[in-house]
């Protein structure tokens, strides 16, 4: 029977062994959170305890392997002092990665509150002239992170910037991009407005909820999918094509599905039809497509309150799923999601860090992967005016 093959990729599992994760993992980052950063000649990183080669590669880690990375690829390194990464306090450490993938410092920013809960932002270095990209996702608290990030953008402006890109891993507002009822609002559109008066020049955004969201912007829209780093990690865990189902957890996300799918060595697909009854309610109704035997895996952009993808999985072991797995680059989690993802429904349940998981967030099933390397190469291609579609990186899968 013939087997899934791809390359590695960066996760983190905060329940499992050193062990039982794949051997190809993610390459120039930090060892530990704790660990303090420091990079020379703005363009090699170097850890504590630690000094990388002057081979350093900038290779994305699904790309290559660690060992491939740091002594195998002699390549140029990369130095630009016009490109500036500043980082908002949405997710730090996921900043911190990009820019050590990147071999750069991130930006010095003074972000604070007020009393009232005015956000208050002031560069501490220069920007004129320069390349800015500002990484911050607007996850929980919504609101808050994204008054943060356009009051960046406008410091920013003000400080004579030549070029603002928009770094967005979660793209929150994202979900509301029609309307399905009288008198709706289109939030996305309103917040891509937002966005684009108060400065920013390019946006850099990660797995829209639907590819529309990108029309609403007046701006370019770069649109990375972090499929390669999820594909990379199931494929370490060599699940044979035969067992293998992916199941699309609603109707909308079957052209989400189907790409997953033909990437797995064109595995079959099935489809949990369902019935919302309101925000956050779901209701599963049947099944189209076979899953007797086979290891399910559900594929979909966000778990948010889990019920969706929940009452997906208890559905596919009632028609005899013999495993199931979820996968979704966005974890919101919004409660009581914990609860429902560690009922023993799924036998993992693997997400990114597009949005940060709070360590009491933490449960045995969970993985988490780094899009880091991903977000760090596109950032240096939008930088170099180079384009994501051509060998050897047509899996980046930038639009």
């Amino acid at each position: 029977m013939a087997s899934l093959a791809l390359s590695g990729s960066s996760l983190f599992n905060p329940h499992k062994t050193l062990h039982s994760a794949p051997q190809t993992s993610s390459s120039i980052r930090c060892n530990n959170a704790s660990e303090s950063l420091k990079c020379k000649d703005n363009g090699k990183p170097i850890t504590v305890g630690r000094d990388y080669s002057d081979q350093a590669a900038s290779y994305p880690s699904f790309l290559t392997t660690p060992k491939q990375l740091l002594n195998s690829i002699p390549v140029q390194q990369k130095s630009d002092t016009r490109l500036r990464i500043f980082s908002g306090t949405a997710n730090p450490s996921l900043s911190q990665e990009i820019a050590c993938y990147m071999g750069l410092e991130l930006g010095k920013i003074k972000i604070k509150r007020f009393a009232d809960g005015e956000i208050y932002v002031q560069l501490q270095e220069s920007v004129r002239g320069c390349d800015v990209y500002l990484v911050q996702p607007t996850c929980p608290p919504a609101n808050e992170n994204l008054m943060e990030l356009l009051i960046m953008i406008d410091a920013c402006r003000r400080a004579s910037a030549k070029n603002i890109t928009a770094v967005i891993p979660y793209f929150g507002y994202a979900r509301a991009d029609r309307k399905t009822q009288g008198r709706e609002s289109i939030a996305a559109k309103l917040v891509a407005n937002l966005i684009t008066e108060a400065g920013a020049d390019r946006v850099l955004a990660c797995d829209l909820h639907s590819g529309q969201s990108m029309g609403y912007f007046d701006i370019p829209v770069d649109h990375v999918h972090g499929q390669p780093v999820i594909l990379d990690y199931l494929a370490s865990k060599m699940i044979s094509s035969d067992d293998l189902v992916v199941v699309s957890p609603d109707v909308g996300g079957v052209a989400r599905a189907r790409a997953f799918a033909k990437k797995l060595s064109d595995a079959p697909l099935a489809i949990v039809d369902k019935r919302r009854q309101g925000h956050n309610v779901a209701e599963v109704m049947n099944l189209i497509g076979d899953v007797r035997g086979k290891v399910a895996v559900m594929v979909d952009d966000m778990i948010d309150t889990a019920g969706t993808i929940a009452k997906g999985a208890a559905l596919l072991h009632q028609e005899g799923a013999r495993e199931v797995y979820a996968c979704s680059t966005h974890a919101v989690f919004s409660p009581p999601a914990i609860e429902r993802l560690s009922s023993g429904l799924f036998q993992e349940v693997i997400i990114t860090n597009t949005i940060p998981v709070a360590e009491q967030n933490y449960f045995p099933q969970l993985t988490i992967l780094s899009v880091a390397n991903l977000l760090g190469e596109t950032i240096w291609r939008v930088h170099d005016d180079c384009a994501g579609g051509f060998e050897p990186y047509s899996s980046l899968g930038i639009d």
